[in-house]
């Protein structure tokens, strides 16, 4: 579900490694959007040289990266927007907390893209994002799957606020989207979580176990997503460098009361997990009980019936050698009917221990 990534032990700093795939280097796809209240130009880029002239308009110019296979790409942008040689390495090693850092000539931040596959698994991806006055540059892990439709929609459409502002606000519109897209897989995540307590109240099992275990591991991971990426938010919104204009922090407000909301969400689940956890634990306690229940009354019958047995079971002699009887000696066992008598005895005495239990409820 969650991989990380991270260079050599001892590497030097700011380090470049692409990321390998099977060994091998695979070429990222690029894509740039540049809009303004007027137009828009989407083309996807194969060649560094197919960026001349998209960096010098006034246009608000979106830069995607699907993928970590190309270092002389990311070279090229970091020295074209002086991004900072460890921001870049950041970005190459993934699994890295959400942050958010600036500097005089952009900000950076990274977050951790939450989303299901086909099969309705969980997956995690790291997003980074660069942003200054006309540019933001995405750079995602693989590209397969991501977040960001709506907001293409949106640009293409021309909907919305996107055409009309700045930069921020489309760093803005990210950031919302991947926060958005928590709350379907937190909602999967809990009917997954509440049909799972209605099953071990009816039959516990080992495999439940397993699965509650899952769960509580990638709620824990979440929270590790998401408690960071509130504060990205709350920087955002009291950042002093002035790329975040006034429109765009009051949509960033209700961006930070979205990442509250998930906190309580993720913090509400695993709550229920543990106490999950403790159900089973009750479950198996019970079933235990009510097991050796079961046993005791079976054991408490045959102990007078044990009883009996091993008294006519020392065959003491009727009678000495020299003929004279011994009355006194279990006389009974030599009864015609003593088999049969004592059987009837035994099944009168286990009758009555049984309704004696039932009128006490232990049955």
């Amino acid at each position: 579900m969650f991989t990380k990534r991270h260079g050599p032990p001892g590497s030097s700093p700011a380090t470049l490694l692409p990321h390998l795939v099977d060994g091998q280097t695979r070429k990222p796809g690029i894509q740039i959007i540049e809009y303004d209240k007027d137009s828009l130009e989407e083309r996807d880029i194969t060649s560094l040289e197919e960026f001349a002239g998209h960096f010098e308009s006034r246009k608000i110019t979106w830069i995607n990266i699907d993928g970590l296979g190309d270092v002389e790409a990311l070279t090229f942008l970091g020295k074209r927007f002086n991004l900072h040689p460890l921001a870049l390495e950041d970005v190459l090693n993934t699994g890295q907390r959400p942050k958010m850092e600036h500097t005089a000539d952009y900000i950076f931040i990274v977050a951790q893209m939450v989303y299901q596959d086909a099969g309705n698994a969980i997956r995690s991806e790291q997003v980074s994002l660069f942003f200054g006055r006309n540019f933001l540059i995405t750079v995602q892990e693989e590209g397969t799957y991501d977040v960001f439709d709506p907001v293409r929609e949106r640009i293409r459409g021309g909907r919305g606020s996107l055409r009309k502002l700045k930069a921020d606000y489309l760093a803005y519109a990210l950031l919302d989207s991947i926060i958005d897209h928590y709350y379907p897989v937190l909602e999967d995540l809990g009917s997954s979580i509440e049909e799972l307590e209605d099953d071990l109240l009816e039959r516990p099992s080992r495999e439940m176990v397993m699965t509650l275990h899952d769960y509580k591991r990638s709620l824990t991971q979440m929270r590790r997503f998401v408690w960071p990426l509130r504060d990205v938010v709350n920087g955002l919104l009291h950042d002093p460098s002035g790329f975040i204009t006034p429109p765009t922090k009051i949509y960033l407000r209700d961006c930070y009361d979205h990442t509250v909301q998930l906190m309580d969400l993720v913090e509400s689940y695993k709550e229920l997990t543990s106490g999950l956890m403790e159900l089973y634990h009750s479950s198996v306690g019970l079933r235990t009980n009510e097991v050796m229940r079961v046993l005791t009354v079976i054991t408490s019958i045959f102990i007078p019936l044990t009883f009996l047995v091993g008294v006519y079971g020392m065959n003491f002699a009727a009678q000495t050698t020299e003929g004279k009887k011994l009355p006194l000696n279990m006389p009974e066992l030599y009864h015609p009917y003593g088999y049969i008598g004592l059987m009837v005895l035994m099944g009168v005495i286990a009758l009555v221990q049984l309704i004696l239990f039932k009128k006490m409820k232990w049955l």
